[in-house]
């Protein structure tokens, strides 16, 4: 009787194993298939639009052709695997972080920083575009310096906080003085200026491609929205591009904390927002006038 008992009792506790092994496995195939990451990416693209696909559900935003959120979302994209390249032509540390890199040389000059290189991004387009009336920035003093200014011969005399303007050379409408305005933008202006100066976006629904998430500040950071899509339901989600400290290739960024999405972010604002290297501690937005 007792070889019995026993033999029933190794079967009983061979049968709730064999039974508790079931779920395991089927939850462990589960599992490998939740790690599945969606390929958004088409590495043989050369602009951001195709480089990058759009998650399912959502679709992309519709701009007006020559639009600035046209001309950022069809901007130019070295080949894939391209390096981020400081300025001084070293290859910067982190090379983990980004996906494309935009087609705009860097100055061997090292002032192309992060604020420095949207703004060039902008001026560009407003140059190519014939709008070159509209360029113009604010010196982190806030005193606002026009290409048109420039371009007609007068140069900024400052001396600690103030600035004044005197004609002291001839007119020139060139492109290479064109860059020369600009080097002169990047050197008194930053993302505090720009933080300063540019409209406030209150609401994150309202935010459109060419839109920047700030941390205004010295040292401060800014990146810029280069495309968008929504949902059925209204929800949105932004591609992000960036310069940086030292001045470096403009690259299109990973989303590092969310791979079923990435390159995608969605965008809050007062949240915390890490992209690529940098972390936002509370973001903020602003826009180009």
């Amino acid at each position: 009787m007792k070889k019995l008992l026993a033999l029933i009792l190794i079967l009983s506790v061979i049968g709730v194993i064999i039974f508790q092994q079931k779920p395991v496995k089927s939850t462990a195939k589960n599992l490998v298939v939740s790690l599945k990451v969606p390929n958004l990416l088409n590495k043989d693209s050369l602009t951001i639009k195709t480089r990058v696909n759009f998650p399912k559900g959502y679709k992309r935003v519709v701009y007006p052709k020559e639009s600035f959120q046209e001309y950022l979302r069809n901007y130019k994209l070295k080949a894939f695997g391209t390096k981020i390249i400081n300025y001084d032509g070293s290859e910067y540390y982190w090379q983990r972080g980004h996906i494309g890199i935009l087609d705009i040389p860097v100055p061997k000059n090292g002032l192309q920083q992060c604020a420095d290189a949207l703004i060039r991004v902008r001026s560009e387009y407003l140059w190519d575009h014939n709008r070159k009336d509209e360029i113009g920035f604010n010196f982190t003093s806030g005193h606002y310096c026009a290409w048109k200014q420039y371009a007609e011969g007068y140069r900024p005399k400052i001396s600690g906080n103030q600035v004044t303007f005197q004609k002291s050379t001839p007119i020139n409408h060139s492109k290479e003085n064109f860059y020369k305005y600009l080097n002169l933008i990047y050197m008194y202006s930053g993302t505090l200026s720009l933080y300063n100066e540019l409209p406030k976006i209150e609401n994150a629904k309202n935010l459109k491609i060419g839109d920047m998430l700030i941390k205004g500040g010295t040292p401060g950071h800014i990146v810029m929205i280069c495309d968008e899509v929504i949902n059925s339901k209204g929800e949105k989600l932004y591609l992000l591009f960036q310069g940086n400290t030292p001045a470096q290739s403009i690259h299109l960024v990973k989303n590092l904390e969310d791979s079923n999405i990435s390159p995608w972010y969605p965008l809050k604002k007062n949240a915390v927002i890490p992209v690529s290297n940098y972390t936002f501690g509370a973001s903020k937005f602003v826009q180009f006038k």
